[in-house]
């Protein structure tokens, strides 16, 4: 998942502002390291210099720097020019800009509960910013003046998308409103803004809260040893010697629901996993996400919509929530089809091995290994001590990136972290100029949010003359020290994943600041790094970083080739989740306000929501149950869908790269030069296009599923 900077004429979750470059005019303070441009690389943030107490000095500061730039824009005297106007929106904010970047990607990764309180004080303040800025008359009455003689400016192509960009913006962030209409949707952003912070908190306390203690080495049975060093890590780290913890994972399914043997402890796990910030406590979200789905359908009223999902729908690739409900709707039948009879091969050897018992959902992965086993030959297990992390990342992630694209990697010791595990790298250009900082976050943190995504500290642009310095995030168990860290095939295809959202980041080649790396539509992002999935599979980078951590060798070919047929195995259970999550998310804000769910109907309207599109099926929960899906609190809104939709891309993409020769420098140039570099400066579609040369077709994607019609 990407977490792109925002913009700061979002009307979403209104928490991190565009980067900048405009030196501020006060006497620089060297006690705070945000009142200046880092020297370090690349803009890299000073990390050994900040301080807690550094980032409320800094919100304060650079948000009245950054209304001064904006009343001096509005104010302006001279008539509306593209650069005493636009440009000048994308110079400024800087210092609010830099303490911005580096506080929201820490709450994520690193926080603390001095860090929990300054995000919950600025949230409000931070969305009230953007408010005075988005709904100020005068400096939309430049912007409109420019975009009604857009065609006279003789702007170049990016200049232009520029201009018509803000516009937008502006018009759906509210700028045409009513003064009364204004103040309404202020009031319900910052609203929204404190809302968001206090689900996101809540979750990642409840998510350590409901770890799951084990008593005994013996209820852990079938655990590999390395998974159960990692629960006397977590016992260890809760002062709970002598115990085991399993610790949850941010989605329904947990990693060790795979390999426990006891029927009893998956149920537990699971229950524990779905229960989650919704069977009331101090932790329970469902009464911040109903009024959250409240005043979104509220807001989208106002700004004259018919309910969220259309007022998001409208500015993504898929414009309307009729293209989204044909497609997920169009595919929950085939998929929940395609689940009940991997569902009947299970029940079959639960009632072989004499179980007794209906599969259920904490049943599923375990027999779905059993079944993996019989029909191929191999499980899971086998192939995590192929998997250690360090040759994950070099040999396999960074050398597909050197093999496809020529850029090259150099560890950096000297650079500064924010924890100590965090590895920074250093990129190289074809031609060996530096392109590049790269921050590595892969182990899990009782502090740090569930899920994996990608972050921008600072974003590429020429008009500022910046360089990308950029943080990928996953949350793998850490082992005991000394002990090796062993991936998952999953935590290894996300891996690859992650890093085709960095290489977005990383490639980026546009003038503005505004279409830098991933910032294109949400249901474009993940097109990218979806496609850099495909060389964790490909055979020869496979074999060039899976190899037993103990004796070197590689991935012996018969499992290989066992890995590689049952590629499309569990396809309908993988399927089945994602659409449950994504239906539920367009079920909510496909809503009017008057409809809304309050808090006690929250779980009620989720089972019957999945019922209605038929994704009612126990044994699959969704990948999401609502109160700790924090893709749609954030910035997935009406989203989520986004997954699937750019999978289309995605797996038309694979289909060339196949049928182009695979991996090789001329294929990876060709789409760094159409796609990967262009960032948000053209039509999304249009880019897709340049590089497949023809529109995309769902044949690909139905066939990688196994939904291709029987």
């Amino acid at each position: 998942m990407s977490s792109r900077l925002l913009l700061a004429l979002a009307v979403a979750a209104a928490v991190i502002l565009p980067v900048s470059a405009k030196d501020s005019e006060e006497k620089s303070d060297t006690s705070n390291p945000f009142f200046d441009k880092s020297p370090l690389q690349f803009q890299y943030p000073p990390f050994d210099r900040i301080r807690d107490a550094d980032y409320a000095p800094a919100f304060d500061r650079g948000m009245a720097e950054h209304l001064r730039e904006i009343a001096a824009i509005a104010d302006n005297a001279e008539p509306a020019t593209f650069d005493n106007t636009i440009v000048a929106l994308e110079r400024s904010g800087q210092t609010l800009s830099r303490v911005s970047a580096v506080f929201f990607n820490l709450t994520g990764a690193n926080t603390n509960d001095a860090m929990e309180a300054i995000q919950s004080e600025y949230a409000p303040k931070l969305s009230a910013h953007q408010d005075a800025i988005a709904l100020d008359a005068k400096l939309f009455a430049r912007v409109k003046a420019l975009h009604d003689a857009r065609e006279t400016l003789g702007l170049d192509p990016e200049s232009l998308r520029l201009l018509e960009r803000y516009h937008t913006d502006f018009i759906r962030a509210g700028a045409n409103l009513s003064d009364t209409d204004k103040e309404r949707v202020k009031a319900i952003n910052g609203r929204i803004a404190t809302l968001q912070t206090d689900f996101s908190q809540n979750l990642l306390k409840e998510n350590n809260a409901s770890a799951v203690v084990v008593d005994s080495r013996e209820q852990l049975a079938g655990l590999p040893d390395d998974a159960v060093a990692a629960t006397v890590e977590q016992a260890k780290a809760r002062k709970l010697d002598g115990k085991f913890v399993l610790a949850l994972q941010n989605t329904s399914g947990q990693p060790a629901l795979a390999s426990l043997d006891n029927r009893a402890l998956r149920e537990t796990l699971m229950k524990a996993s779905l229960n989650r910030a919704s069977h009331g406590g101090e932790f329970d979200n469902r009464a911040i996400i109903a009024e959250i789905v409240k005043l979104r359908a509220e807001r989208a009223a106002l700004l004259g919509y018919a309910d969220h999902a259309s007022y998001v729908l409208e500015d993504q690739t898929a414009k309307t929530t009729r293209a989204v409900n044909d497609m997920l709707g169009g595919l929950a039948p085939a998929a929940v089809a395609n689940a009940r009879r991997e569902a009947a091969d299970m029940q079959a050897m639960i009632d072989r091995e004499k179980g007794g018992f209906q599969l259920a959902a904490w049943d599923w992965a375990y027999y779905a290994e059993k079944v993996r086993r019989e029909k191929y030959a191999f499980d899971e297990s086998e192939l995590r001590p192929y998997f250690e992390m360090n040759h994950v990342l070099v040999d396999g992630v960074f050398h597909a990136a050197t093999q496809l694209y020529g850029i090259t990697f150099k560890e950096r010791k000297d650079l500064p972290v924010y924890q100590a595990d965090v590895r920074v790298f250093e990129v190289f250009d074809t031609d060996g100029s530096p392109l590049a900082l790269f921050l590595v976050d892969w182990y899990a943190r009782d502090n740090k949010r569930g899920g994996a995504w990608m972050n921008e500290y600072v974003s590429q642009s020429g008009l500022m003359g910046t360089r990308p310095v950029i943080g990928n995030h996953l949350n793998i168990p850490k082992p005991p020290a000394g002990e090796p860290t062993l991936l998952t095939y999953d935590e290894v295809t996300t891996a690859f994943h992650e890093f085709g959202h960095a290489l977005h980041g990383m490639f980026s080649n546009v003038k503005y600041p505004r279409f830098a790396g991933t910032n294109v539509p949400l249901d474009f992002v993940e097109y990218p790094s979806q496609v850099n999935e495909m060389w964790a599979s490909d055979p020869a980078i496979l074999k060039n970083y899976a190899k037993h951590h103990e004796t070197g060798e590689p991935l012996p070919q018969a499992l290989l080739d066992k890995v590689l047929a049952a590629e499309k195995f569990n396809q309908g259970y993988a399927t089945t989740e994602y659409l449950g999550a994504a239906l539920l998310d367009q079920a909510y804000h496909q809503l009017p306000a008057s409809q809304a769910p309050t808090a006690d109907a929250i779980l009620g309207f989720e089972a019957a929501a999945l019922k209605k599109v038929g994704l009612d099926y126990a044994p699959v929960p969704p990948r999401y149950r609502t109160t700790y899906f924090s893709h749609i609190v954030g910035g997935y809104a009406a989203g989520y869908y986004a997954y699937l939709w750019s999978e289309v891309l995605d797996a038309e993409s694979v289909k060339w790269f196949e049928e182009n020769g695979g991996l090789k420098r001329a294929n990876g140039d060709h789409f760094r030069k159409t796609l990967l570099s262009r960032g948000g400066s053209a039509d999304a579609m249009q880019l897709f296009r340049d590089f497949r040369g023809r529109d995309p077709q769902i044949g690909p994607l139905l066939e990688r599923r196994g939904l291709e019609p029987k």
